[in-house]
């Protein structure tokens, strides 16, 4: 498993916030949003009974127990939860350094792998436009994107798509079946090209 640490004062502070939800059985959730990505954003949940995952990695605390995603693993390695008190009660902080890094390899989901593409090798390009591109959703291993910045109503977007951010996809990771921008390019107030 991943190394996390959740330091004795983080232990004592969350097994008290479980204690006040008057549910048997409730533990905590750590996980990562979006994930490798520039706007990542690691979490902490209440997982009540049933809301657990079959995969998840299971960290057995003082007083709690805490349920890791198994997706966000890698993005946790060397996470640190901490808890401080200070003179307005205190504050919990989760410090994990890992959480924007791209990681990926053959057995990395679809999502990462596109998130991988779009900010190491698509985005830098498109920022000298001030555009950049996001995933939006994933159907039928069709990557549904949205363009934003300067490439929002961009005149150029339908060229950019298909010969910039569908070809790296494409070449890129095999299992992809195609790309779609959702994008309404009806503002053209941002846009690099009019």
């Amino acid at each position: 498993m991943a190394q996390i640490e959740i330091t004795p004062s983080a232990q004592v502070y969350l097994a008290g916030l479980l204690a006040k939800q008057n549910c048997e059985g409730i533990a905590i959730r750590l996980f990562v949003a979006d994930p490798g990505t520039p706007k990542a954003e690691t979490c902490i949940a209440y997982c009540r009974p049933g809301e657990e995952q079959p995969d998840d990695q299971i960290m057995e605390l003082e007083g709690l127990r805490a349920h890791v995603e198994k997706r966000s693993l890698p993005f946790l390695e060397d996470a640190k939860v901490d808890y401080a008190e200070d003179r307005m009660g205190g504050q919990l902080t989760i410090r994990a350094p890992n959480s924007r890094m791209p990681r990926i390899g053959d057995d990395s989901p679809l999502e990462d792998k596109i998130n991988y593409v779009l900010y190491n090798e698509v985005n830098p390009g498109l920022a000298a436009h001030g555009g950049q591109v996001s995933l939006e959703d994933i159907v039928d291993n069709v990557a549904v994107l949205q363009f934003g910045g300067g490439c929002q109503g961009c005149g150029m977007v339908d060229v950019t798509l298909k010969e910039g951010v569908e070809k790296a996809l494409m070449s890129r990771i095999p299992e992809l079946a195609g790309v779609r921008d959702v994008t309404d390019h009806s503002d053209t107030s941002h846009a690099f090209y009019k």
